[in-house]
């Protein structure tokens, strides 16, 4: 096996190579070529680099950044890797390196940014995936509790107890085999992140002699983390919701030029140093970098005058869990994939693992600290041992015999003693519901019933003086049946009341103080921003808000009767509208939502299943939902499903740059990669790989649908059918012995279609006399990634002779183009072929030609 990219119809890359440290290498390769510019600014992120190429609005992250010591705490997790691991992530950033300029060259937003890429560090990877995750935690949730307990008092924190405004949640669930139609387990789930474009995951399949896997990439970082199906095993994860940071505050003073901190034994000195932060278009920021023994200072409180330190285990450990990533790949049993993530450290997850003999495991992965309950709650005094980190706390590990549900809520045994912010009960619950009920995968990831118990029993004791607009509309809200489907206008009216209630309650006396300014970065504005936190904990505010002195009776009416008395509401779906999250870089090459086939209505909600969030009385567009949808089959992995909401690539203007959002919207899944043996290969010079599989009817539809249904593709015959009439014909020609399509590949891209058949068994043969050792052909040219390629059908046609005269009982090839094809029939007049009479077939008027062997050396 020599290293090579292969690529599915859409886009997903197929890497081989001859060892792990090899394939290692072609998948950093692959993410400089696919995602350069990705890749890139995430690590300009983490190394607090991004202001010097984006310009001062982003100076606030890299003073973060730098403050949090993400690079150096990443240089220090790779210091510490064992041999081969460290090998296998160097060998990745090698070919990192190798790849990006010319990836780099092929991503637009560098031109229209005036920047270039950089040289990756051995321990870039490690750096991404830090940036990537920092704010998974629960920190700066802590933040808005202390902002909460300094403007309405300690009891009233519990209220806002829900999942973070940026939290990462997600949807797993399992099922043993004695629930499957196979007799094997079927795992299945979505990760719920920001819906970032380019996505945050990219599938991939990694195959070499030691193992074959398939699974979610983080483009940047090497092998699969989080999701991955290695044939007999599969495993997933959701975020775990444990508590594993901690923010101290620290007392500084400085005293003959040095910075001491306040400890329990007195004044000691700070760890500190000073960097610059280069900004673009703007005059450098000095900063000082200071540490504690507890860890690095990211902020201060403004209104103590108290520095904030963060503590994680990565950087007390100097391990983020690299050393899992190669193990996991190697896993063929649950075992495997247990022991494995013995080594992971953060984000902490909940794991859900099963393979072929049916065997199924629950379990937690990664480090939490045994300590104080206090710490998980506020910012807590820094020099009190009170509050110092234990140890570890031990985690859950259990097999399962029965169906699992894991979406981010308290699970007792499980991780309830783990951490403080869970997510609402009510995913899970509907997913046990849709599960125990025998519904599809499918079904339940698209599922919008939303869970309102909380709201609608407002509306139940509401108290109406007359049967006016208001008290109608409560009506039309307690009759809906509660889905948050796009075409809805009940679920538009209810989204609407509900933003009116969340904007009156903001400006509520009781909650007012809320508003005062922040003691915090405003970096952590999403986490700090009043407005957001109460449109997301409403749930916690109707039931509680009398606890402040307030009456949400009154508010809710309020609320009522202002969208009673305006204007109709629009539907849900256009209200609730796709709003991806994109590093800005300009018109010129930013897709924007109008590249995405603006404006893109989403169906479902923050509390449904289908989790496409929103925040009540801020704005009903959706910055947050699922970032991949799978299921995992362990009876026979190419039974297996996925799906992303954008594309494989990360190129504006590629044709799998946002591919799979028509069918992601729609709820579908598209099939995993498998492999398929070509029929031919063959290398053409200064081109490409070339090579011929069979036509797959329906895995290969999209692409070959958009093909023959081009307006250059008349001559194929096809231009005005449909999905379904093409899927036919092919499916009809797939039962045919005498007939076989073949899909054309360069380097693994599709780039025609190649159709062969027997001129006896075809109408062409009673046109003519048919001679022994005739074979017909049909060619249909689509050119590398819809490129024009001077010469290229050429070259292709060269090469399907040579396979095609591979059979010695061939002895002329049969060919019939339409007659008004002028370019087509000069082409094979070039190419060798003798005409013969023009002949009348249905639909056409063809012209015979033929190319006997001897022609071509044969």
């Amino acid at each position: 096996m020599t290293a090579r990219v292969d690529r599915d119809d859409h886009g997903i890359p197929l890497l081989w190579a001859d060892s792990a440290d090899e394939l290692a290498h072609l998948q950093g390769r692959n993410a400089a070529t696919d995602r350069a510019w990705q890749i890139e600014t995430d690590r300009w992120r983490g190394e607090g680099r991004l202001a010097e190429r984006l310009g001062p609005d982003a100076v606030g992250w890299d003073r973060f950044a730098r403050r949090a010591r993400l690079d150096d705490t990443a240089r220090r997790c790779h210091e510490k890797l064992d041999p081969e691991v460290r090998r296998w992530v160097d060998a990745y950033v090698a070919g990192v390196n190798d790849a990006l300029p010319a990836g780099a060259e092929a991503a637009p937003e560098f031109g229209a940014t005036g920047t270039t890429p950089g040289r990756w560090q051995p321990w870039s990877p490690l750096t991404v995936f830090l940036v990537n995750h920092i704010l998974f935690g629960t920190f700066p949730n802590k933040l808005w509790r202390a902002h909460v307990a300094a403007t309405l008092g300690p009891d009233a924190v519990d209220l806002f107890a829900v999942e973070g405004p940026a939290g990462a949640g997600s949807n797993a669930w399992v099922l043993p085999g004695d629930r499957t139609g196979s007799g094997a387990p079927v795992i299945a789930g979505d990760p719920h992140r920001l819906l970032e474009l380019p996505g945050v995951y990219q599938q991939v399949r990694l195959a070499c002699p030691e193992f074959d896997v398939i699974g979610l990439a983080f483009p940047g970082v090497p092998g699969l983390p989080h999701f991955g199906h290695a044939g007999p095993v599969a495993w997933a994860i959701t975020n775990a919701m444990a508590d594993y940071q901690d923010l101290y505050r620290e007392e500084l003073r400085r005293e003959g030029g040095r910075l001491l901190v306040r400890e329990v034994d007195g004044w000691l000195p700070a760890t500190v140093h000073t960097e610059s932060i280069e900004v673009r278009d703007g005059a450098p920021e000095e900063i000082e970098l200071v540490e504690t023994a507890r860890g690095p200072v990211i902020d201060h409180d403004r209104g103590t005058g108290e520095a904030l330190s963060l503590r994680t285990p990565a950087r007390v450990l100097g391990e983020l869990g690299f050393a899992a990533l190669l193990p996991l790949l190697r896993a063929t049993r649950v075992a495997d994939v247990v022991a494995a993530l013995r080594h992971w450290v953060e984000p902490v997850n909940s794991v859900l693992v099963a393979d072929r003999t049916g065997a199924v495991h629950r379990l937690v992965a990664g480090r939490v600290p045994d300590r104080d309950d206090a710490g998980r709650r506020l910012p807590v005094p820094g020099r009190d041992p009170r509050y110092a980190w234990r140890g570890w706390s031990p985690l859950p590990a259990a097999p399962v015999t029965v169906p699992l549900v894991n979406a981010n809520d308290r699970r007792v045994a499980d991780v309830a003693e783990l951490g403080v912010d869970f997510a609402p009960p009510h995913r899970a619950r509907r997913i046990r519901a849709l599960v125990a009920g025998g519904a599809e995968a499918a079904q339940i990831h698209t599922d919008t019933r939303l869970a309102a118990a909380v709201l609608r029993g407002l509306l139940t004791r509401l108290d109406f003086t007359d049967a006016g607009p208001a008290r109608q509309l409560r009506d039309r809200l307690l009759a809906w049946d509660g889905r948050m489907a796009p075409e809805s206008v009940e679920a538009g009216a209810f989204a609407a009341w509900r933003a009116a209630l969340a904007r009156r309650l903001a400006d509520h006396p009781s909650l007012r103080p809320l508003q005062a300014p922040s003691a915090f970065d405003e970096l952590f504005a999403p986490w700090t921003d009043p407005r957001v936190r109460i449109g997301l904990a409403l749930d916690g505010l109707v039931a509680g808000l009398h606890r402040l002195g307030g009456d949400v009776g009154t508010v809710a009416l309020a609320a009522l009767a202002e969208v009673a008395e305006g204007a109709p509401p629009p539907s849900w779906g256009r209200r609730h509208l796709l709003h991806p999250v994109r590093v800005p870089v300009g018109a010129a090459v930013d897709p924007g939502p109008a590249a995405l086939g603006e404006p893109v209505g989403l169906p479902g909600d923050t509390d449904c299943v289908l989790a496409t969030a929103s925040v009540p009385g801020v704005s009903d567009a959706c910055w947050r939902g699922p970032v991949a949808r799978y299921v995992w089959d362990l009876a026979d992995r190419s039974a297996s499903r996925w799906i992303v909401p954008f594309g494989a690539s990360g190129r504006p203007g590629d044709p799998h740059f946002a591919d799979q959002l028509r069918r992601w919207v729609a709820g579908e899944l598209i099939p995993v990669p498998e492999p398929t043996t070509p029929v031919f290969q063959e290398r053409l010079a200064d081109r490409g790989r070339f090579d011929l599989i069979p036509l797959d009817p329906d895995r290969h539809l999209d692409v070959v649908y958009r093909w023959v249904t081009e307006p250059r593709a008349r001559f194929w015959g096809m231009t005005g059918h449909s999905r379904e009439q093409v899927a036919e014909i092919y499916h009809f020609l797939a039962g045919l012995d005498s007939h076989h399509a073949y899909l054309m590949r360069l380097d693994g891209t599709p780039v025609g279609i190649f159709q062969t058949y027997q001129p006896a068994k075809d109408p062409v043969g009673e046109c003519y006399p048919v001679q022994p050792g005739d074979f017909g052909i049909h060619l249909f040219v689509a050119a590398p990634a819809g490129r024009p390629a001077p010469g290229f059908t050429g070259a292709v046609a060269g090469a399907l002779h040579r396979y095609v005269f591979a059979d010695p009982a061939v002895r002329r090839i049969v060919i019939e183009p339409d007659v008004r094809n002028e370019v087509a029939l000069r082409r094979w007049r070039r190419l060798g072929y003798r005409f013969g009479a023009q002949v009348e077939l249905a639909g056409k008027r063809a012209q015979l030609a033929f190319l006997p062997r001897d022609s071509v050396g044969g």
